[in-house]
């Protein structure tokens, strides 16, 4: 227990950089934090030490009101974040307070938000398929068990509806804490998320940590690590597997870039900070699963200008093994979820991960639907008669495996009218491989539209 308080004085302050000096030899670490301002209500994080008595840090929280001479506080230690199973069902910013209007939760357990990378040894080697319940994930994007899957779309075409129901079948099928963190989130996203999460009943399951659009980049560009260390108490402590959603991985990069330029670093190509790649392996490094428990991540990711060889999105892929794309066009013609079915791949999708009968599978409904996408323009000018025998059967069977992939989700069921259904890999698998077989020629392809297993057509039949 500290016996006298470390106090420094302020010396500058350029919006959110804050330079304090305090005696020699009494220096605060890196990541220590420092409170300022009336009641310490400034939260500073020490960023860099300048010499042997001044440090410069970057606030947390708006630093108006602060002047030179101001007194400031070094704890002695980092940020300490609440974990626990009380913070289930709650709403929280950077710091691990409540933003739902309701009293803190009753924990005493806290974390570091800096937390340490499991060690290699100590992480589970074995690649296991992480079953989602969706048949178009499972069967041709599966994500990896403690892996990072990118999510990919714009605006209105079910991100948000995927992952609350991503979120409603690791309640229900591997009895798992689900974590929302939203980088940069407007608060009309994140009410809006909130509300639907309470009306779809998954919330009681879920954490929720947002850092907010209006505010300071410090704050943006450390919320992903404290939606993280709640993450890891739940792994490590609670052994349970953990499905981690991160909303949007660009808006962490771009945090970061807003905090290198305050600091006053040179910035690499294209304006990012220069130490882009470690900043994002300090977060994804972490995302791992081990013998007890893993941290499952889904991340929505924004491309530049659509740019893949952008430096953001270039170093976001090299962390990722599965990639989700959800297409507009999709979505107009009715195909829900809306995922784009040759575009989404994943690194699982190998014969010694997958199985052999599962990458078989995989590759001749590929084969089928690129023949279709290939004859589509052809069908639109002479009409699908004047294909041969052999493309016609390929098409027809093409169609039938687009309205086999859409899917009756349980957090819609209010909308729809139509109870939702979750379907294991193995019967996605089976169904798939009947349609393929032609099993299903003679069924109408409405027979095969918002299903849940293969059986269910039989039934319409």
């Amino acid at each position: 227990m500290k016996t006298e308080r470390n106090e420094g004085t302020v010396i500058s302050v350029r919006g959110s950089v804050v330079d304090s000096r305090f005696s020699p030899g009494r220096l605060p670490a890196i990541h220590n934090v420092l409170h300022a301002g009336d009641d310490g209500r400034i939260r500073i994080e020490v960023m860099v030490q300048l010499n042997n008595e001044v440090v410069r840090g970057i606030s947390l929280r708006p630093t108006q009101g602060l002047a030179r001479g101001s007194k400031v506080t070094d704890t002695g230690q980092p940020f300490l974040i609440p974990v626990g199973k009380e913070l289930l069902g709650r709403v929280f910013n950077v710091f691990g307070e409540p933003i739902d209007n309701a009293d803190p939760p009753p924990t005493t357990d806290t974390r570091s938000l800096h937390g340490v990378p499991v060690p290699i040894t100590q992480q589970s080697t074995v690649s296991e398929i992480f079953e989602t319940g969706i048949k178009a994930a499972d069967v041709l994007c599966p994500l990896e068990r403690g892996g990072k899957a990118g999510l990919f779309g714009g605006a209105g075409v079910g991100k948000t509806v995927l992952l609350t129901e991503m979120i409603h079948n690791m309640v229900g099928h591997h009895h798992g804490i689900s974590i929302f963190c939203g980088v940069g989130e407007r608060c009309r996203e994140g009410e809006e998320l909130y509300r639907e999460m309470k009306e779809a009943g998954v919330l009681p399951n879920t954490v929720m940590v947002f850092g907010q659009m209006n505010e300071p980049p410090g704050a943006r560009f450390r919320v992903g690590h404290t939606g993280l260390a709640m993450a890891e108490y739940f792994r490590d402590a609670e052994r349970q597997d953990v499905f981690l959603l991160i909303d949007n991985i660009f808006r962490f990069i771009q945090a970061g870039q807003e905090v290198s330029g305050l600091m006053g670093l040179l910035p690499s190509r294209l304006g990012y900070q220069p130490t882009l790649a470690s900043d994002l392996a300090a977060l994804e490094e972490r995302i791992c699963n081990t013998t007890t428990g893993a941290i499952t991540s889904i991340q929505a990711v924004y491309v530049p200008a659509d740019d893949f060889t952008d430096p953001s999105a270039s170093h976001t892929f090299s962390h990722l093994t599965a990639s989700i794309v959800l297409s507009r066009k999709r979505a107009s013609e009715g195909f829900y979820p809306a995922i784009d079915l040759l575009q989404s791949g994943s690194k699982m999708l190998m014969p010694n991960i997958a199985g052999e009968r599962h990458y078989r599978i995989a590759q001749e409904i590929r084969r089928n639907l690129t023949i279709y996408e290939e004859l589509k323009d052809i069908i639109a000018m002479l009409g699908i008669n004047e294909l041969s025998r052999e493309d016609q059967r390929t098409v027809y069977r093409a169609r039938r495996l687009e309205r086999f992939f859409t899917q009756p989700f349980h957090v819609t069921e209010q909308f729809i009218g139509k109870p939702g259904k979750t379907v294991s890999l193995a019967d996605s698998l089976d169904g798939c491989e009947r349609i393929l077989n032609d099993e299903f020629a003679d069924a109408p392809e409405s027979a095969l539209y918002m299903i849940g297993s293969i059986d269910e057509a039989v039934r319409g039949n």
